[in-house]
């Protein structure tokens, strides 16, 4: 048996290949819930109902979407490149620390900044600091072709632990009785809330406007041709005239900096402080945010709904029905590597021998 190309890929295919995808997710999904002796109809009911069946509901899943946007976009842009980007976490992680040096640790300083300038610059760092945190695995990358998967994973236990050290040291807040967290944001630098009495807040419109940015930077620019064509074929970008070197680079800024601010934005959106538990794993959600998307940045915004969805209604779903909660990210992995599956089976054929 082997993969054939295909010569041109037909409609059926094109758009049959996802929904056979989805089927085959929902059908390998309700043995799990059949095995759990629970009912099959009753369990995806009660997901839906609880990440999209109100107003509370529709709240948490897009707060949740919100920094699953950012991430996924970060991945996106650098897996377009062919840069693998897998240190996402520890960049979200970078920027958060940033946007409370800036918007938390400044006062008593001398630095009386008003929020007008404090603002922009807290999410400026944030970026910065995102970007650096991938700036160096680029340039291994580039220059020493040193395995970006490995350094940009290994980069996130270490920022992770970088973490731990400052929020039980300088960053430490007094007033925590001994939790470790850091000080708190001002309140003026808060993001405000899209709906009364609920976690949504306008960073959500913040990400979504950066995921059409993006797009039309990669669909519309020089630098997003260059992009599409070093992750098509480097070498064949190289003969043609491409700069590869500078465009890793200009692409891990770009990535690193779009995972940096989603620490900023859930800073200055949801939690007001910074913990080791603050983010579930956003960082490598965005992977499969970004792969299912097709590595699109507009269809980043549906797919993060999504998955935040998925993952909001299955906390309702385990106090309604009792399946446990894993079966969202049994779900949303069985979804990735099935929709792979069908992305594959649409460009090739199978040729037996």
């Amino acid at each position: 048996m082997r993969l054939e190309r295909r010569e041109q890929t037909s409609l059926a295919w094109a758009f049959g290949a996802p929904f056979a995808a989805i089927a085959f997710t929902l059908l390998l999904a309700s043995l799990l819930v059949l095995w759990a002796g629970k009912p099959v109809a009753q369990t995806y009911g009660a997901i839906l109902e609880g990440g999209f069946g109100s107003v509370f509901a529709w709240t948490e899943t897009l707060t949740r979407a919100t920094p699953l946007m950012l991430t996924g976009l970060a991945a996106a842009v650098a897996f377009r490149a062919k840069l693998f980007n897998i240190g996402a976490e520890g960049q979200l992680y970078g920027g958060a620390l940033a946007a409370i040096a800036i918007g938390g640790l400044h006062d008593g300083t001398g630095l009386e900044w008003p929020i007008w300038a404090l603002f922009p610059l807290m999410m400026l760092a944030a970026a910065l600091v995102g970007a650096l945190l991938l700036l160096g695995p680029a340039l291994m990358k580039a220059k020493l072709q040193v395995d970006e998967v490995v350094t940009t994973l290994l980069l996130n236990f270490i920022v992770l632990l970088a973490v731990g050290a400052l929020l039980d040291g300088v960053m430490k807040d007094p007033t925590a009785m001994g939790w470790p967290q850091s000080v708190a944001l001002q309140g003026d630098l808060e993001l405000s809330k899209l709906v009364e009495q609920s976690r949504l807040h306008t960073g959500l419109i913040f990400a979504a406007a950066l995921a059409v940015l993006v797009w039309i930077v990669m669909r519309f620019t020089v630098l997003g041709f260059d992009i599409r064509a070093t992750g098509a074929n480097a070498k064949a970008a190289a003969f043609a005239g491409v700069n590869i070197t500078r465009t890793v680079v200009l692409t891990a800024l770009l990535s690193g900096a779009l995972a940096g601010l989603a620490g900023a934005i859930e800073v200055a959106g949801r939690t007001s402080y910074v913990t080791l538990d603050m983010s579930p794993g956003y960082g490598y959600s965005g992977i499969v945010v970004a792969m299912l998307a097709g590595l699109h940045p507009l269809g980043v915004i549906a797919v993060s709904i999504f998955v935040a969805g998925m993952l909001v209604g299955a906390d309702s779903m385990s106090r309604v029905v009792g399946v446990p909660t894993y079966i969202a990210d049994v779900i949303v992995a069985a979804s990735l590597i099935s929709m792979l599956i069908a992305v594959m089976l649409a460009q090739y054929r199978l040729r037996w021998r």
